[in-house]
């Protein structure tokens, strides 16, 4: 966790990316990018995080994956509100395990860990979409990537996950318009 608190969006960004790559992610996998985005290793064990609680995430990783593809803000809200009717309940802050206080929007500290995600997946991009008025998330446009990003900086909507992938794909635009016949040629 960094030292400004929770990132719910960047953890939803970062599941959701790794489930839709490797749909039967291990559990190890989702415990290493849970522990990465500040969970307590307490709560990851095999007693707080088993099998079926992983299994229970990849389910609502590829339900907020839908989400995270979809590109007009009308849909996208539509969906948000959805998945917030069912999964969320009265906000309320907590503050737990030596963490700042934060937002929690679940079923409560009994709530299961898909739960947990949607709902507070669901407020985050709810509250992108309220401040920017537009779906400012997607899935990279570059060949062969299926990452999600997030992109609520300035500046031009944003096509790809990394800068990496945005520079494949202006060389392999250009190479194309290279090898196309000039007219008259």
């Amino acid at each position: 966790m960094n030292q400004h608190g929770f990132q719910p969006a960047q953890r939803l960004i970062g599941i959701a990316s790794a489930v839709r790559n490797t749909p039967d992610l291990s559990r190890a996998a989702l415990v290493e990018l849970l522990a990465r985005h500040g969970e307590s290793p307490d709560d990851l064990t095999g007693a707080g995080f088993s099998d079926e609680d992983a299994r229970e995430l990849q389910e609502a990783a590829g339900l907020m994956s839908g989400i995270l593809t979809e590109t007009d803000a009308d849909r996208a809200a539509l969906a948000l509100n959805g998945v917030l009717a069912e999964h969320a309940s009265a906000p309320r802050l907590s503050r737990h395990d030596g963490h700042a206080w934060h937002l929690h929007v679940d079923h409560g500290d009994d709530a299961g860990w898909g739960n947990w995600f949607l709902a507070s997946g669901a407020l985050a991009l709810a509250q992108i979409l309220g401040e920017h008025g537009r779906v400012t998330w997607g899935a990279c446009e570059a060949t062969n990537c299926r990452n999600l990003y997030l992109g609520t900086g300035p500046g031009s909507p944003r096509r790809y996950c990394s800068p990496t992938c945005a520079s494949r794909a202006r060389v392999a635009a250009h190479r194309r318009r290279r090898q196309q016949p000039t007219p008259g040629a």
